[in-house]
């Protein structure tokens, strides 16, 4: 195990070159209509230490590009939006309002430094209703080429860790209703049709095929992978202050999700989600306690089973951040984090967690017997996180993560359609 000192040494710097380069280009994957308009917040807290002129200018020229850019109409760039694994990514995009704001198009391409490659097209009709009411359709390429699996259950081996490469066509539509500002109830369905390859991209890091390991796999009994129907239906309650950097309020979820196997008829089950994370700032100090709980239940039939690639995973720098992506693998996961953030200038917080979580095939054995804990920074403004930097340990080591958003931000709020592999 390695020490943390140098760990956190490499984290400043990190940080502050990702908030140099990265952030500028990054635009949002949601369009003003669909997320809700923020709330009015109080001042920003100046902080434990006088902040330099450059990181306040900095953080100025990033808000300004991130929080208007989503709004422009025309080409845009894209950064960070690719699955976990994929590494540094980047793309370009091109979107338009017609008919005063009635119709929306959208399409984009990226790809990352290890060969993941996306590539959509949307349509949305956001104002129905006097905006209460948004349809739209989604079809979409995935290429991701080096997604790592260990094998199933809470027991599995970190020396058994494989890679296998998923190519998938999705198409598919959704309907969003707002009764209120706070309140949506969507609804998706689609198609599905995934494939199951060699690793393949650049950087590779000399992990065994997938297929080669875990040979007895139900999904390797087939010659090629059955397309799937998919339907979901979710209710979301968001009252966040600001959803790309949140110091108060909460957001809740409760989902129902069902995949038929259209091909072997094998591969049929059903998805239960509930999931809730709540902001508290504390009065005087500005310190903010973030809380985030979260249960994925798989059902599948008898005879039937839920593929490796479509169960709930659990490890990464948004949930049990002591331990590699998709660590552990099985039909049920249970998650809880806890997260105090320090204002340490305006616009940087030290922050300290702890994870607990863990996997299950029987949703009343899942325990939280895993965990793991840590520190990090955070460079945001008033309503986004830019970047961070966390280093975090648990019974495998210790790891150091880069992102460009909020490790508690819920990625499936802004999904239109199914994704493969289960992405938490």
């Amino acid at each position: 195990m390695s020490h943390p000192l140098p760990l956190i040494r490499r984290a400043v710097g990190a940080l502050m070159v990702t908030a140099s380069f990265a952030r500028p280009l990054l635009a949002q994957d949601l369009t003003p209509s669909t997320q809700p308009p923020a709330k009015d917040a109080a001042p920003e807290r100046r902080g434990l230490i006088e902040e330099p002129a450059v990181i306040r200018r900095a953080v100025v020229i990033f808000d300004r590009r991130i929080n208007f850019a989503e709004a422009t109409a025309g080409p845009y760039t894209l950064y960070g939006k690719m699955i976990p694994g994929g590494g540094i990514s980047g793309g370009l995009g091109y979107r338009r309002w017609y008919a005063h704001d009635r119709a929306f198009v959208d399409v984009s391409a990226q790809g990352s430094w290890r060969g993941y490659t996306t590539a959509q097209a949307r349509f949305e009709l956001p104002r129905l209703a006097r905006s209460r009411l948004l349809v739209g359709a989604q079809a979409r390429w995935q290429d991701f080429k080096q997604v790592d699996f260990f094998g199933e259950g809470p027991d599995s081996f970190l020396s058994n860790r494989s890679q296998y490469r998923i190519q998938s066509r999705v198409a598919g539509g959704y309907v969003t209703v707002r009764p209120t500002r706070t309140l949506a109830i969507d609804t998706q369905f689609g198609w599905l049709q995934p494939s199951i390859l060699e690793p393949g991209g650049v950087f590779q890091r000399g992990f065994p095929d997938t297929r080669k390991v875990f040979t007895t796999d139900p999904v390797f009994a087939l010659r090629g992978q059955p397309s799937f129907f998919h339907r979901e239906i979710s209710i979301t309650s968001d009252t966040r202050d600001f959803p790309g950097h949140p110091t108060a309020g909460g957001v809740y979820r409760a989902a129902f999700a069902g995949y038929d196997d259209r091909g072997a008829e094998v591969f049929s089950f059903k998805r239960y989600e509930a999931e809730a994370a709540r902001f508290v700032t504390l009065p005087r100090t500005g310190v903010v306690l973030a809380a985030r709980g979260w249960l994925v239940a798989s059902d599948a039939a008898e005879g039937q089973t839920v593929p490796f690639y479509f169960q709930p995973s659990l490890g990464g720098a948004n949930n049990l951040r002591g331990f590699t992506d998709y660590r552990f693998h099985d039909r049920n996961l249970l998650l809880l984090n806890a997260e105090a953030r320090v204002p340490m200038m305006t616009h940087v917080d030290a922050a300290a967690f702890v994870d607990f979580g863990n996997v299950s095939p029987h949703l009343g054995e899942v325990d939280l017997r895993k965990h793991s804990y840590g520190a990090g920074l955070r460079l945001h403004s008033r309503r986004q996180t830019f970047a961070r930097v966390d280093a975090a340990t648990g019974a495998e080591g210790w790891r150091l993560f880069v992102r460009v958003a909020d490790p508690l931000d819920l990625s499936r709020l802004s999904r239109q359609t199914i994704t493969a592999p289960f992405v938490p």
